[in-house]
């Protein structure tokens, strides 16, 4: 009878930690997870570069709602993997959104400048709320746009701004300068939209104007 409690106990056991591991990870597909521990935390992943054609359609396809909870391993190992792409010598970038790595879900690494000691800080989940009437003139260049900066005049200089946290906060903060043009450029990755758009649009408005 304790022979047959303790094999009962031990299912059990085998059966939960399963259905942990399954939630954990039901966020992504076998494929985006495939891609994701590829390699340990510490490696880089490829930046994704609209030079190519099939990197240029996933750019332009819209992220999806990622489900905030610091238990996920594969989660916690992806946003480890994107700080290291977007802090890697051969990137040096002030900001990262997961498709530019090939991963359709809503998080983005953002260098606060307006913080002491600009550190980069993770957001799940971000979407601007109200954009300020007042506009900033600022360059801009993007890791998946290779060799090209432009200038763009379009930007708000001050966005309302809500997210997730990891631990599943959700946060409302006012960003403004530079730092609200990153956020902006960052979550723009994050519907399919890449600066030169903006620009674009800027080239036309002109001409009409």
């Amino acid at each position: 009878m304790q022979k047959c409690c303790l094999i009962c106990v031990v299912l059990l056991m085998v059966a939960c930690s399963s259905s942990k591991n399954t939630n954990s990870q039901k966020s992504f597909s076998s494929e985006q997870i495939n891609l994701i521990t590829a390699a340990d935390s510490l490696t880089p992943m490829r930046v994704f570069k609209i030079t190519n054609t099939r990197d240029s359609l996933l750019l332009r396809t819209k992220s999806h709602y990622i489900k905030p909870d610091s238990t996920n391993m594969v989660l916690q190992t992806f946003i480890k993997r994107l700080y290291k792409t977007v802090t890697d010598s051969m990137s040096l970038g002030v900001g990262i959104a997961a498709p530019q790595v090939g991963i359709l879900k809503n998080i983005i690494w953002v260098q606060r400048f307006d913080k002491e000691n600009f550190p980069f800080e993770v957001y799940l989940n971000p979407k601007i709320v109200t954009y300020s009437e007042k506009k900033q003139v600022r360059r801009e260049g993007c890791l998946s746009i290779p060799n090209r900066s432009d200038t763009l005049s379009s930007r708000a200089y001050s966005i309302l701004l809500e997210y997730d946290t990891m631990e599943a906060n959700h946060i409302t903060e006012t960003v403004e300068g530079f730092t609200s043009i990153i956020f902006q450029h960052e979550i723009d990755h994050l519907n399919g939209i890449l600066y030169i758009d903006h620009l674009n649009k800027e080239v036309l408005d002109a001409k009409k104007n």
